[in-house]
């Protein structure tokens, strides 16, 4: 028997044996409780996108305002992300925004160093996933997570430049991590340490706190 803890959702999965029962899983589960709520209690603060919160977007520290005359839309006004309307709905906005933004970033940066690369990058989409930054088909599309907007410049970038990498490597080798290095200009060491350190927190905004 196993317990996982996933830090970016806070659940607990429980792996059995194939021939164990699902009764004799939970009672073991129930005997780990101890180490369960050490888990949880590491978890990051949620962080909800309601007025006056401060989040990060694409390496700057905005808050968040709600103006009912103002139009629905967000829009920036300096480091401010201002978006009217009723009051209910206002997170639901943020969020959408925040997706839109990521994606036409993503998209541009992702062309960036496609362009130095030397390849073709056929399509840039962004979802909300809690396993992988990004991914790259054999087709030559490449996905990523909408968080990133929220992760620094630095760690988004290099990101990329790991995506773009794979249209060339569909591996892990030394040419791979050469060619990260060669079109992000840099050591993509930090960031990587850097989402794997902070990488949860950035699924925890947006979230009602409890």
């Amino acid at each position: 028997m196993k317990l996982a803890f996933d830090p970016a959702s806070g659940r607990v999965r429980l792996v059995l044996p194939r021939r164990a029962s699902l009764d004799a899983g939970l009672a073991w589960a129930a005997e780990h409780r101890p180490w369960i709520e050490a888990q949880k209690a590491k978890l990051p603060a949620a962080r909800p996108f309601e007025p006056g919160a401060a989040i990060p977007v694409a390496g700057e520290e905005v808050t968040l305002v709600w103006r009912e005359a103002a139009p629905r839309l967000p829009r920036r006004e300096g480091k401010a992300l201002v978006s009217g309307g009723p009051r209910d709905g206002f997170e639901t906005r943020i969020a959408r925004w925040l997706r839109r933004e990521a994606a036409r970033l993503l998209a541009t940066e992702t062309q960036e160093y496609a362009a130095k690369a030397g390849v073709a990058v056929e399509r840039v989409g962004v979802a909300d996933t809690s396993s992988r930054w990004g991914s790259c088909s054999a087709s030559g599309a490449i996905r990523y997570s909408w968080r990133l907007i929220l992760a620094p410049v630095a760690v988004r970038r290099a990101t990329v430049a790991h995506e773009v990498a794979h249209r060339i490597h569909m591996n892990h080798s030394p040419a791979f991590h050469a060619l990260v290095a060669e079109i992000y200009e840099g050591d993509p060491t930090p960031a990587r340490r850097w989402l794997k350190a902070n990488g949860a927190s950035l699924h925890w905004f947006g979230r009602a706190g409890s």
